[in-house]
């Protein structure tokens, strides 16, 4: 292109008024605000620009650049949070948003979200009461618990028990449990910002319990216990029973502390996974305080949670820090749906979608993926090499950690791409569907493919195929 063709392109261009009065007049922008309309045609202009000034031959015409502000509008107004088809085989995928609702939860939510409702209110007395009296009662009729309280996530549920207990003060834990968790964050680094002390015990492999009654002072204001849910050391290893920690505490007159991180309140080692202690035996034990998180092996939504001692919790409740961390009513909606399940343990096994993943059996796992298999295969049977292989799944979410669960995975290889190019454009389509691939081949794991998705996934795959 002559700098007087890229001259003569430039003066040619459309105004955005003329284009935005054309746009009014078509019905794929009937839906979309004028704002945005103008912002997209804008945008629109810009990238044609900037190609005509690259001497990148390119069209100038209403009807481009209109197609072009329509896709740039369709982006800016359609919702960044979208659904996504899990077929990773990891059932609480942090990257995805982990535990999946009940539909109890949904219920609630809706429920609760179109009307105004008791959130700090009394219904006997007219008075104002707390959002946590919702579910405290129930929490403690599951675990056994004093009293609880709930929070907005499992690190503000540490921080803020920290911070109540023992600010100021030391706070005495093993240094093979000064752990790492999602994005980052590091125990130590919370108890840094909650006005603890850290005081190290142990070595990284072995502690024992000599080691936190050496370590108490004048200044030792609590025993923190962290589980390892998200880690696991083998070998010559030793470690100190929480019975055993709780002993000492009330020994040496120390409060104790156990961060469970995902906690469960049920026994998965019924249902052939490893045995994992519940909040149950925790507060059995006789922890003055122990915290775990709602969206992980509780199945609910995004939650710290708080049980221990009725005078523990009570001071928990008075720190200014509380309402800070406080969760709204629509997780309140959606974990007092969660728990009430627990109340009959198969119920909640059927109804609660992390629970039947992880304890899904496989026999009904072949089921799904034969099911899956016969639709592929009937849709792309030629574009592809498809084969059921036996592979393993993943708990995820920082629990069981190196633990495998038996799954039958669909495998593929397409003919006509490259098997990371599948991967991508799987990735991106609507819905984007999550896979991975394992020796060059794409598969798809059914443990975390829901009922009804088989369809858009062979759909999604015959389009991606046919057009290459």
């Amino acid at each position: 292109m002559t700098p007087f063709d890229k001259h003569n392109s430039l003066k040619n261009l459309p105004g955005v008024d003329l284009l935005i009065a054309l746009a009014k007049k078509e019905d794929r922008f009937s839906c979309i605000p004028r704002s945005v309309i103008a912002n997209s045609i804008r945008k629109a202009l810009d990238h044609i620009r900037q190609d005509i000034l690259a001497d990148i031959e390119t069209s100038t015409d209403h009807d481009t650049i209109l197609l072009a502000a329509n896709i740039l509008a369709k982006e800016k107004i359609s919702p960044r949070l979208a659904p996504v088809i899990n077929a990773t085989g990891v059932v609480l995928h942090t990257n995805l948003g982990r535990s999946l609702l009940c539909e109890d939860a949904l219920d609630n939510i809706k429920a609760i979200a179109q009307s105004y409702s008791n959130l700090e209110l009394k219904i006997e007395t007219g008075k104002r009461g707390l959002r946590y009296e919702a579910v405290d009662e129930l929490i403690c009729e599951l675990t056994g618990a004093q009293s609880a309280i709930i929070v907005n996530n499992n690190a503000g549920a540490v921080l803020l028990a920290l911070n109540t207990i023992a600010k100021d003060k030391q706070v005495v834990v093993s240094r093979g449990e000064l752990v790492e968790i999602g994005g980052s964050f590091r125990v130590p680094d919370v108890m840094i910002k909650s006005g603890c002390i850290l005081k190290e015990v142990g070595t990284t492999n072995r502690t024992h319990l000599w080691d936190y009654a050496d370590a108490v002072s004048d200044s030792t204001g609590l025993f923190l216990k962290v589980h390892a849910s998200n880690y696991k050391i083998e070998g010559f290893t030793a470690s100190v029973a929480l019975k055993d920690l709780v002993r000492l505490g009330k020994d040496k007159n120390i409060p104790i502390m156990e961060d469970l991180g995902s906690g469960t309140l049920i026994d998965f080692s019924k249902y052939g996974l490893p045995l994992e202690p519940t909040i149950g035996d925790s507060v059995r034990s006789g922890a003055d305080i122990i915290t775990f998180s709602g969206d992980k092996l509780l199945g609910g939504p995004q939650a710290g949670i708080i049980v221990g001692q009725k005078y523990a919790i009570d001071l928990i409740k008075k720190n200014p820090l509380t309402r800070a961390l406080r969760i709204d009513k629509l997780t309140l909606a959606a974990l007092e749906s969660t728990l009430k399940l627990y109340r009959d343990e198969e119920i909640a096994i059927q109804k609660i979608p992390t629970l039947r993943m992880l304890t899904i059996p496989f026999d009904d796992i072949c089921k799904k993926a034969d099911v899956l298999f016969k639709t592929i295969k009937e849709t792309i049977g030629t574009l592809a090499d498809i084969e059921l292989a036996r592979l393993n799944s993943r708990p995820g979410g920082g629990s069981f950690p190196e633990l495998d669960l038996a799954t039958l995975c669909i495998t593929i290889q397409p003919k006509s791409i490259s098997v990371s190019k599948l991967e991508m454009r799987m990735r991106l389509s609507t819905p984007p569907i999550i896979g991975r691939i394992e020796d060059n081949k794409y598969i798809l794991d059914p443990r975390t493919i829901q009922d009804g998705q088989e369809t858009v996934i062979s759909s999604t795959l015959a389009k991606i195929l046919v057009k290459k």
